[in-house]
């Protein structure tokens, strides 16, 4: 296959500059004083005459009565644990998702899929000691992709456990300590299980979201459990050969039928982030095959494991605006913010965005293509 000619399937189509110094490194004060670029849709690729630099707190100019805006609830858990061996040797455990019991990890409180460093010397059956033996681990299978199970020993609550001997697992670009764990979980964070935040949600403040509603916009709830795999550098030259890891997902039968009430009346699903995205279109692909009405969401409600990879090319099912941070040079998630406002488009507005100092990644600013 010649990959010369398959513009917009390399992930060198997806790379920009990008200084170091505009990574934000620590959260804003306030939540909603983050910056905001509105992109408005349009088949110009280089239509950019339409871009404005607004604040956060403006978004309830650009939403109107009638929309849904579509939120992940998940919570990032405090999943990064930091141990030894009995020989003394220091341990790393990142706790991925949680997996059912199995004949060869019963007897453990609990089991997850986890990685670990260093990953060489972890085989199966290894011991690992947390917090002067409050919390005992051993490594019970070594997968495919290198993640380990590891089953856990301990008396008491394990959340409560976690929640005092776990860190919150920042990625990798952010290296100032996270004084206020609680700045890694959006406002409305409900159900544990995120071993990363649904960052674009971090801008949102109670107060605001009253006004969002005030003006006749609906929100709905969905929760998608963001696992590393969305964040998985893609290592393929041709990005239709990346494997997506799967993540859970569920969508309630209130959340199904407020989507499907919006859509029907004629009004726009804004999602708030690339979690809440991927959540509405795999469970719309997946209800496509079987339904027999004009409804988007299976009206019942629906969860499952999905592994949806969206990238240009795709034709989206439900969403039709998209509030995002702005996402690392050659990711998922940068092709899937491409495949709703245009690769060029989305890679010119990436360098007006850094011509104007906006902040990046997690803690920084945002967008919202509507």
């Amino acid at each position: 296959m010649n990959l010369e000619n398959n513009t917009g399937f390399l992930t060198s189509d997806y790379m920009y500059e990008l200084p170091e110094e505009l990574i934000a490194q620590e959260p804003l004060k306030e939540r909603s004083s983050s910056r905001l670029l509105i992109l408005p849709k349009s088949q110009d690729v280089d239509a950019l005459s339409g871009i404005e630099h607004r604040h956060f707190s403006d978004i309830t100019e650009y939403l109107r009565k009638g929309d849904c805006l579509v939120l992940n609830n998940t919570r990032v858990i405090p999943a990064r644990l930091i141990g030894h061996k009995k020989t003394g040797a220091a341990v790393e455990i990142l706790l991925l998702r949680r997996v059912a019991f199995s004949d060869e990890n019963e007897g453990y409180g609990v089991c997850y899929e986890c990685i670990v460093r260093p990953g060489k010397r972890l085989r199966e059956g290894s011991a690992v000691i947390f917090g002067d033996g409050r919390l005992n681990a051993v490594i019970l299978k070594v997968l495919p992709d290198g993640n380990r199970i590891v089953g856990f020993k301990f008396d008491g609550i394990f959340e409560e456990i976690l929640d005092e001997l776990g860190q919150m697992p920042l990625p990798p670009y952010i290296t100032h300590e996270l004084k206020d764990r609680d700045r890694y979980n959006t406002v409305y964070a409900r159900y544990d299980g995120s071993a990363a935040a649904p960052t674009a949600g971090l801008h949102f403040t109670d107060e605001l979201l009253e006004k969002i509603r005030a003006i006749g916009v609906n929100t709905a709830q969905v929760t998608l459990h963001v696992g590393l795999g969305t964040f998985r550098p893609v290592k393929e030259e041709d990005i239709r050969n990346h494997p997506m890891h799967s993540e859970y997902y569920e969508i309630t039968p209130e959340a199904a039928m407020m989507i499907n009430d919006t859509k029907a009346a004629g009004g726009r699903i804004i999602a708030v982030g690339t979690t809440s995205t991927r959540t509405l279109e795999a469970a719309a692909g997946e209800w496509e095959t079987v339904r027999r009405d004009d409804t988007v969401l299976p009206p019942g409600g629906t969860s499952g494991e999905t592994s949806i990879f969206i990238y240009p090319g795709y034709e989206f099912k439900v969403i039709d605006g998209l509030i995002t941070n702005f996402h690392l040079p050659g990711s998922t998630l940068i092709m899937l913010v491409s495949a709703l406002a245009g690769r060029q488009r989305v890679l010119s507005v990436y360098k007006e965005a850094v011509r104007n100092r906006y902040r990046f990644f997690s803690f920084g600013d945002a967008m919202f293509i509507v």
